[in-house]
């Protein structure tokens, strides 16, 4: 291999990860991050969470706040919280995901049967294939004009129904393994989310497209004017108390109708996160040609973190799990971006990272987790 790689000594996250940092011990920053919030002043935040709150709680107008929903187990979370322990008002607003399951639609509308008000984001159908197949080609992102709309779309609201507070679940940059120079910054801007969330490809993205200004009104951002006007403040909720995904599912299941798989997720051990869109399978086949690591190392790194795991076991569950290739959804995918197996394929063999993997009947890797 011409780069060297290696795995934190207390997860499995792996040095590919992009912005991720280790320290002198090779622990990566999302074990860094674990260790520090034991020690975590959670009181504090809290108190500047009731604060943020209470500034934004209103009796004249419909909403206090936003929430971003699928009816999976992190927005029913916070939806949950923010209505029942702060006695908030949220909006919740679900962006459509592109290629729905039955599962996913199950929960989303078990959640909304609560009581919630919600609103379903149905973006230009074209557009957002347009988008997603540019992402997918130029960037190996095969859900990039959804993600788009999850943070565009759901501001254009904001600003319609004069809203200024956005809430969304946690920060995976701080949280998974990314940038933590944010893990002390309660509100952060529509820049941060350029660059670490949407990768910096927006711009260009939007451009390759040649969409329409009408085409693009769910996919671009509020102007600045507007976002100004409005004195917008995004935030994550899981900087306000310890963040724990296990934790998240048991309330969703138990107060929001939460539903999990009735088998195992398609390329990890567990069976309650990412059930409603068909394309997630191919989002992680993806990061895992690109940079080593699917969704069992994600999942078990996590429950490394909250001590479900040793670093053994783990490592047991990402051998087998993975690699996970979802060649029977290939045909839907290519049927969804219009384009042919040929160029499918060849756009796998594209983004995959011949430092780490090579090709036989598939791609598989030239590495063995240590």
């Amino acid at each position: 291999m011409k780069k060297k790689i290696f795995w934190c000594k207390n997860c499995l996250s792996m040095s590919t990860r992009p912005r991720i940092t280790f320290d002198k011990r090779g622990y990566c920053s999302a074990c860094l991050w674990s260790e520090e919030k034991k020690k975590l002043n959670w009181k504090a935040r809290k108190n500047n969470l009731s604060k943020l709150l209470n500034k934004h709680r209103s009796s004249k107008k419909q909403f206090d706040c936003i929430t971003t929903v699928s009816g999976g187990k992190d927005g029913s979370y916070v939806s949950y919280n923010l209505r029942h322990k702060y006695k908030m008002n949220p909006l919740c607003i679900t962006i459509r995901p592109i290629t729905e399951t039955n599962l996913g639609i199950e929960n989303l509308n078990s959640f909304v049967s609560k009581g919630y008000n919600h609103i379903l984001v149905s973006p230009d159908s074209e557009a957002m294939r347009i988008l997603c197949k540019i992402g997918l080609l130029e960037m190996g992102f095969p859900y990039y004009g959804w993600l788009i709309a999850i943070h565009t779309a759901v501001f254009r609201i904001a600003v319609q129904f004069n809203i200024p507070l956005v809430f969304y679940s946690e920060d995976g940059e701080v949280e998974y393994g990314g940038d933590a120079k944010n893990k002390n910054n309660g509100i952060y801007n529509i820049d941060y989310i350029k660059k670490s969330y949407l990768e910096g490809g927006y711009e260009k993205i939007l451009k390759k497209s040649k969409l329409t200004e009408k085409q693009l009104y769910w996919f671009k951002f509020p102007t600045n004017s507007e976002i100004k006007k409005l004195k917008l403040e995004i935030t994550h909720y899981g900087f306000y108390e310890n963040w724990d995904p296990y934790r998240n599912y048991e309330i969703a299941k138990k107060f929001c109708g939460l539903k999990e798989n009735e088998t195992l997720n398609e390329g990890s051990y567990t069976n309650f996160a990412q059930t409603d869109q068909k394309i997630y399978l191919l989002h992680t086949y993806f990061m895992y040609l690109k940079y080593g690591f699917g969704r069992a190392t994600q999942d078990a790194s996590i429950d490394i973190r909250r001590s479900a795991l040793t670093r053994d076991q783990a490592i047991h569950l990402v051998e087998m799990y993975d690699d996970m290739y979802p060649e029977h959804l290939f045909e839907e995918y290519c049927e969804y971006y219009k384009i042919n197996m040929k160029e499918f394929l060849k756009n796998i063999d594209k983004w995959a990272n011949k430092d780490l993997f090579e090709k036989k009947n598939r791609w598989v890797p030239k590495f063995k987790i240590k």
